[in-house]
């Protein structure tokens, strides 16, 4: 397919009336707007969630303290933000959605080994967020489970398929106004609770914190699989560091927040539940505002469910065109976010009603699928390619990347594989991880053996010869000979300007 069809559309990407026209394919430099300072709001806004919360439920669970659940979730979240806010650098350098990309390094074809595991993020997360979010708005509106579920969903496609500068929007606003409900409800709960030990924690203290560590860190590089789709519409020579900067103070400082909030909760109350938990707290400050809280929440994951759609569309239309060339238009756009939202319905209404330990299993199996890519992934933009793509190659079977690009994914099954011993599960717990106790410590060695034998099996690429591409590239997609991918190499390696 042609990176930059269709090519029938306004300066911003969008055609004659408000949806956006633009999909897997290449944003040119003409089509760039947006403020750098927008991703920050954005991914507060995308992180301050329900589900967010939930995840700080768990130290308090195992039996960690307060003080120790809060360090725990705290230090996770800064961890894999890290990691997530890297990859906001990708979008204004390449133009691109962020799972396209891993074409790079995997191969058009074989970068379906990642796409499958991205997709089950999506719609694993939105399922959880339908069901919240249909809890939280029936504590003050009529409507059964199944009314609930088709209406936010429906709202969650319509936002999507509107598309990019509308998401941006949404995000934007709600930050304003989450920051003022929950900075009120945050100091009201440390005036009212009185947070105690659980009692009992089945591994040890050292055990159960790096059990919420790891539930943090994977939940927030969770978040890496779609960074770069909401920074592709940036202009190409926006600092890097600010980028990363905006990117990783919105997500990681909403994570630590509301995980805290979470650990708080759980530790004050004996059967903690995220809607209930926020009616108690606010409703104590004064009469009613809980009630409004929880529907703020729920509106705020209605957000971030048409935040995944989008991304979803875009990664399940990135993995048919691998096989199937694909025209990006607007009805395939709609086709794709509309399957999406089906089968996220037909999840969550078989989901049993006692979620929390398969949501702590779900986070887990993201780190596991998601650890070995983000370090081949980023290893191979900071370090291998410095930030120079063909991306025209991207698109094209012959091309420069081909169909299986066999250092990707052997690091990426290599990174997988030395994660198997380490793996604590509810179905599986890996022998090294029972000789620490339960400690799940999977992430170094996905991150080490993913991303360094990665960088080794490139030691030897070719990067002089990829110059002419990656400047034929260029020139077919803007008709200049130079900046092929974005600043110059220093830049784009990761120290940014």
């Amino acid at each position: 397919m042609d990176p930059t069809a269709p090519m029938d559309r306004t300066s911003q990407g969008r055609g004659s009336g408000m949806i956006e026209v633009r999909s897997i394919d290449y944003v040119p430099v003409r089509e760039r707007h947006g403020k750098v300072w927008h991703q920050g709001p954005f991914w507060f806004t995308g992180n301050f969630v329900l589900t967010t919360m939930v995840t700080g439920f768990l130290g308090p669970s195992l039996g960690l303290s307060l003080a120790a659940s809060v360090a725990a979730v705290v230090l996770g979240a800064c961890f894999g933000t890290f990691f997530m806010a890297f990859h906001a650098n990708q979008g204004p350098r390449m133009g691109l959605p962020q799972m396209i990309q891993s074409r790079a390094q995997f191969g058009i074809r074989g970068a379906i080994v990642p796409f499958a595991a991205v997709v089950f993020v999506y719609v694993g997360f939105n399922v959880f967020n339908v069901v919240l979010a249909a809890q939280g708005l029936r504590t003050v509106f009529p409507g059964g489970t199944t009314l609930w579920y088709v209406l936010i969903i429906g709202v969650a496609i319509v936002l999507a398929v509107v598309g990019h500068d509308l998401l941006h929007l949404v995000q934007r606003w709600l930050t304003y106004v989450l920051i003022a409900v929950f900075g009120v409800l945050t100091v009201g709960a440390l005036v009212q609770l009185h947070p105690h030990t659980a009692a009992g924690a089945a591994h040890g203290s050292w055990t159960s914190f790096l059990v919420v560590f790891s539930a943090a860190a994977g939940y927030q590089i969770s978040y890496a699989v779609y960074v770069s789709d909401y920074s592709r519409y940036l202009p190409r020579d926006v600092s890097a560091r600010k980028v990363i900067w905006w990117t990783y103070a919105g997500a990681g400082g909403s994570a630590a927040w509301l995980m805290s909030l979470g650990a708080l909760l759980a530790s004050a109350l004996p059967h903690p539940d995220a809607i209930s938990a926020l009616r108690q707290v606010g409703n104590a400050i004064l009469p009613g505002f809980g009630t409004f809280a929880v529907v703020v929440s729920s509106v705020a994951l209605i957000g971030i469910m048409a935040v995944n759609a989008y991304g979803a569309m875009l990664t399940t239309t990135s993995a048919v065109d691998a096989f199937r060339t694909v025209k990006p238009t607007v009805r395939v756009r709609i086709a794709g976010i509309v399957t999406i939202g089906l089968i996220i319905f037909a999840v969550a209404m078989l989901l049993p009603e006692d979620y929390l330990e398969s949501f702590n299993t779900f986070v887990l199996m993201m780190l596991y699928f998601l650890i070995p890519w983000t370090a081949v992934n980023l290893v191979d933009f900071y370090w291998v390619r410095r930030g120079h793509y063909a991306v025209t190659a991207i698109f094209d079977p012959a091309g420069l990347y081909g169909r299986w690009a066999w250092r990707g994914i052997l690091a990426y099954a290599a990174g997988f594989v030395a994660m198997i011993p380490f793996f604590a599960t509810s179905f599986y717990t890996g022998p090294v991880t029972e000789a620490l106790g339960g400690a799940d410590l999977s992430f170094v060695p996905g991150l080490l053996v993913g991303g360094g034998l990665y960088h080794l099996l490139n030691r030897n690429l070719d990067l002089a010869a990829e110059q002419a591409a990656v400047a034929a590239s260029e020139r077919e997609l803007e008709g200049t000979p130079d900046a092929a991918a974005g600043p110059d190499a220093p830049a784009a390696a990761g120290s940014p300007a």
